[in-house]
């Protein structure tokens, strides 16, 4: 029997890496415009909470986001959506 978290109305297939379906939440939050360019997204631990994951795992989901251009952290000011986010590239 396949195991779901419902987590803020997302629900998180426990038989697949969570990185990886919340990564493709917040792609999706940024396709959408929820976190509209120039905007700040959520902290790791913001997301971790949110999510219901440990922190260690939400830093791998920023990491990805940075590398794939979707956004970018300045230092000690947090993360923030790209001008032009990798899924309009």
């Amino acid at each position: 029997m396949q195991q779901e978290t419902t987590v803020d109305h997302v629900e998180l297939d426990e038989t697949r890496p969570k990185w990886r379906q919340v990564y493709a939440v917040i792609l999706e939050r940024i396709a959408d415009g929820t976190y509209p360019p120039n905007s700040r997204i959520p902290s790791v631990l913001a997301l971790s909470e949110e999510f219901g994951m440990s922190t260690v795992t939400g830093q791998k989901v920023m990491r990805a986001l940075r590398a794939d251009g979707s956004v970018r952290t300045e230092v000690g000011m947090g993360s923030y959506v790209n001008e032009t986010p990798a899924t309009e590239q």
